[in-house]
């Protein structure tokens, strides 16, 4: 009988959102047998305080999976803390887990395909990080699945073995860095990725998911990943409170089971390149970006 790996889902003030990604993971075909755990945090301050209490009223009626629980935090942790925190304690306990959070609608065969890649690289220490989001690149023929160096936080799993590499101290983490490695880490200056260490930094973001990819980063590790996504992000409406407003991640949905995995345990050289193209275009024409910047504003009156 395979030994399929806990959910774990963290919400936090949008009842609708968390409603969609909870009938999207119904919907997947290992839901039943799968234990789900709801991470709820608690209102940062009382504007928030009736909007927790509505997600938390749902998320007391979710049905639809082996087994929930839901923790509900005494006061707020912030997204990293709660995550950092649920992640470390299920991997603890079930040597595996995955992750979701309140934005994120999920193909049928999200569940299947972490459950399959999860059990297929368990014992492959340089693959310490399993993506469902990918990018919508434009080449055809990519391969199903494929390797690559960074780590995606839209729908992901991993494994206690290398969660046990996550490296909270960023002091640590810029140590270890020079002028070629931050290159690399950037994919070759086409995404800020560095830019969010600086500002982890300075105190100008609280993410934990810039240290998890540098601690893979840093260690050699690769991620596996689908070339067309499983997972769509409903979060950039604004109401995200890391999030803003643009659909330049917008992506159609792998209607498709996950059939093929990599044999070889290295990054994919044709994904990288298409990858590198779409982030080093992504944010189209000086035109198109002024667009996109009038809509946003429009879109936020």
């Amino acid at each position: 009988m395979q030994n399929f790996a806990p959910i774990a889902l963290f919400v936090y003030n949008r009842p609708e959102h968390t409603r969609r990604t909870i009938k999207f993971l119904q919907q997947n075909l290992m839901a039943e047998e799968s234990r789900l755990y709801i991470f709820s945090d608690a209102a940062k301050d009382t504007t928030n305080q009736s909007l927790v209490a509505e997600v938390r009223d749902f998320i007391r009626q979710v049905d639809g999976f082996k087994h929930v629980e839901i923790i509900e935090r005494k006061s707020n942790m912030g997204l990293a803390n709660s995550i950092i925190d649920g992640v470390s304690r299920l991997v603890k306990e079930y040597g595996k887990i995955i992750v979701f959070e309140d934005d994120l609608i999920s193909s049928m065969y999200t569940l299947q395909y972490f459950n399959d890649a999860l059990n297929r690289y368990q014992n492959e220490d340089t693959v310490m990080h399993i993506g469902a989001y990918m990018y919508p690149l434009k080449e055809e023929n990519l391969p199903d699945t494929f390797f690559y160096r960074a780590a995606t936080s839209w729908g992901w799993a991993t494994w206690d073995r290398a969660w046990k590499h996550f490296e909270h101290d960023i002091d640590l983490i810029i140590s270890r860095f020079d002028q070629e490695k931050k290159h690399q880490f950037s994919i070759e200056g086409t995404m800020n990725f560095w830019k969010q260490i600086q500002e982890f930094k300075s105190g100008k973001n609280n993410s934990w998911a810039i240290r998890w990819y540098a601690s893979i980063f840093l260690r050699g590790g690769l991620t596996l990943n689908p070339s067309k996504s499983l997972i769509n992000n409903i979060g950039h409406d604004g109401t995200g409170i890391h999030s803003g407003m643009n659909d330049i991640y917008h992506v159609i949905i792998n209607p498709q089971a996950i059939k093929t995995f990599p044999e070889k345990i290295e990054e994919n050289v044709l994904v990288y390149q298409s990858i590198k193209n779409f982030l080093k275009n992504r944010k189209g024409s000086f035109w198109q970006r002024i667009i996109r910047f009038a809509k946003e504003k429009i879109k936020g009156i």
